[in-house]
């Protein structure tokens, strides 16, 4: 369900990717409850000198920044969970990548239900089959 794109000031380090592909996996799980098995990341790295912050180089800044944008299912999170998310993954990728400036952005993408999602099935698909199971279910079990 969840697409992760992240980008990270510096240059490619292959040890740092996987330390925040398993960080930003675990917040995704513990704080928005979503599922590990359908979460993807992808990590890209920009140099220091492409990344600007108010026309100023990282490099000529000596800092680190990220931008971690999220895709998933509208209302499938309450606001506060948004809020624990974005204040997680900035407290996490600052501990991880030391000095990073405070115009490091998460964000948070609700996509539509009946326009995202993967196998070739919509999410809203897959939402109406499992509730469509789960009462067949409860049906079978009070006849047994």
């Amino acid at each position: 369900m969840p697409i992760i794109e992240l980008k990270v000031s510096g240059q490619e380090d292959p040890t740092l990717a996987q330390e925040l592909v398993n960080e930003i996996s675990r917040l995704t799980k513990e704080v928005l409850k979503k599922k590990p098995e359908v979460t993807v990341v992808t990590v890209s790295f920009v140099p220091d000198y492409l990344w600007f912050i108010n026309s100023v180089s990282l490099a000529v800044l000596k800092t680190k920044s990220f931008h971690l944008n999220i895709k998933l299912s509208d209302s499938s999170n309450l606001k506060i969970d948004k809020a624990d998310y974005i204040q997680a993954v900035h407290k996490s990728l600052t501990s991880l990548l030391r000095s990073v400036h405070p115009v490091s952005y998460t964000a948070i993408q609700e996509m539509k239900a009946d326009a995202y999602g993967y196998e070739g099935l919509t999410i809203e698909y897959k939402y109406i089959n499992n509730q469509i199971t789960a009462f067949s279910q409860k049906i079978l079990n009070k006849k047994t």
